[in-house]
Order: C-alpha cells, then structure tokens, then sequence
C-alpha cells in the first residue's frame, strides 16, 4: 500500500560541500534500494542537524507539515587546532540521541568525527565507508521496529 511505503528525511550539514555529496550519494542509494521515499534539507553546520530534525518533526505535527517516519542525518567534523571539534561532535552526537530516545524518532547518524580529510573520505565514499548509506540503513531498521513493536505492517 501506497500509505505504508517509507518517508524520510536527509538533513545534511554541508560545511564540506564534497563530503556531503559522497554521504548523499550513499543515503540516496540505501534509501532507494528499499524502495522508500525522501526528501533533503541542508544546514551549513552539524551543529545545526539537530535543531533541523526537531523542527521537521514539530512541523509535522501540524495539519499541513509533512510526516517523517525517520531521519538520516548526515555531516562531518574535522578536528582543528581547538577544542571547537569535540564541542560540535559531542553535542551534535548528543543532541541527536537526545531526539532519539527523548521523542522515539528513528534517527540514522552519518555525521562524520574524524582527525583530518583523509579519513573522512575512506568513510564516506561509497566504494569504501559508504557511512552515509549505512546511516539510512540503520534508520530504516529502526522504522521497520517501531512499526513492528507498534502492530503496523512494513
């Protein structure tokens, strides 16, 4: 049935616009292969994924918002010279299960932590990583429980 099929949300920080395109490439394909549907959105930091996916799932309580089933979340951080990387990766990683468990959303995180670019790109391209279609993969099993645990056909 049409009404059972999938819908996701891909909310990317695109601080490192080439990056994000590989974790993107990745999702899309994951997502796709399942036969599910999705949109995108793009915030300009990883920082910012959190408050995105919070503000799509409140719009979508609304009587024209659009209704997620889960949400893939997908950026990267690169450690610099100061304590700014660990501070952007703990709360990003915090805020996100945050919404996870506080709000039960299925939640795929695909944001990058890592020392430099290099290792960055051996996760996020497809041929080696592929973290972003893992990321759609680990939300889309989490959809398919809560609608196990919750009596709905997947």
């Amino acid at each position: 049935m049409v009404e059972d099929r999938i819908r996701l949300l891909i909310v990317e920080g695109r601080r490192y616009s080439g990056l994000s395109d590989a974790l993107l490439a990745g999702a899309v394909q994951a997502i796709e292969a399942q036969g599910a549907e999705y949109e995108v959105v793009t915030v300009s930091d990883a920082l910012q994924i959190p408050v995105a996916i919070a503000i799509a799932e409140e719009a979508g309580k609304g009587p024209s918002g659009v209704r997620y089933d889960g949400y893939v979340a997908l950026g990267a951080v690169v450690r610099g010279e100061t304590y700014h990387f660990e501070i952007v990766s703990n709360e990003t990683a915090r805020g996100l299960q945050d919404l996870a468990v506080g709000k039960r959303l299925a939640i795929g995180y695909g944001v990058l932590t890592v020392d430099d670019e290099d290792q960055a790109w051996n996760r996020a391209r497809l041929s080696q990583g592929d973290r972003g279609g893992q990321a759609a993969r680990e939300c889309l099993e989490i959809v398919g429980l809560k609608r196990q645990l919750s009596g709905q056909a997947r």
